[in-house]
């Protein structure tokens, strides 16, 4: 299991983000500060950072943690050209700025994470390729114009191509960031514009009675 290392004061935002990693499978450590964060003894395979913390910023905790081989994305309100310029010549492997959009963060510590595995960046799901650092999707060399709900749908899908996803998970991937959930019938609304803008190029069933799958085929 990888482990990631969530660097957040907001209670809010922290307790949204450690659920959503966990029920994608990974093992989090959530610290508040940069205090606890040192005082966390494992060896992480990803730290998400706060740049504005109680007691310093997130670029305090770089040096330590790149030295024992973990990635870093930088998780910010700060919209800043000069921090973002800091961030990536410290080592940063990507920087998200608040608010965001949960499955599109999700994306991009999947690709984070890949890249350490010697992985590439782009996912497919039938003709359908979604490259998540860009936060565009193509079918072919044709990019998909997709709302910014339905491209998070389809990250939902591609991550988790082949299996059967309850309602309640697919609207637990696509929880907004300011605490807004999708209503349950508007699922249905979008899982159809979805479908109607791919094609044939990707088959996302209905699975009665469970959820919806997306096949890879």
């Amino acid at each position: 299991m990888e482990r990631i290392l969530l660097v957040e004061d907001d209670a809010i935002i922290a307790s949204g983000l450690v659920y959503a990693l966990e029920q994608a499978g990974y093992g989090v450590v959530h610290a508040k500060d940069i205090k606890s964060a040192r005082d966390e003894t494992e060896v992480f395979d990803l730290a998400i950072l706060d740049v504005g913390l109680p007691d310093g910023t997130g670029f305090d905790l770089v040096e330590g943690l790149k030295g024992k081989g973990t990635s870093i994305i930088f998780l910010t309100a700060v919209d800043d050209e000069g921090n973002i310029i800091k961030a990536f010549e410290g080592g940063a492997e990507d920087y998200v700025t608040k608010p965001f959009r949960l499955g599109e963060l999700m994306a991009r510590v999947k690709a984070v994470l890949r890249r350490r595995g010697g992985q590439v960046d782009s996912m497919n799901l039938g003709q359908v390729t979604v490259n998540p650092v860009e936060g565009k999707a193509y079918i072919g060399t044709v990019p998909l114009e997709l709302t910014a709900l339905e491209y998070r749908l389809l990250l939902t899908f591609t991550n988790n191509k082949n299996q059967i996803l309850a309602r309640e998970q697919i609207l637990s991937q696509i929880w907004d960031s300011a605490g807004i959930f999708v209503e349950d019938n508007t699922l249905t609304v979008y899982i159809k514009r979805l479908r109607d803008k791919l094609g044939t190029a990707a088959n996302i069933e209905t699975v009665r009675g469970m959820g919806y799958r997306a096949n890879d085929n």
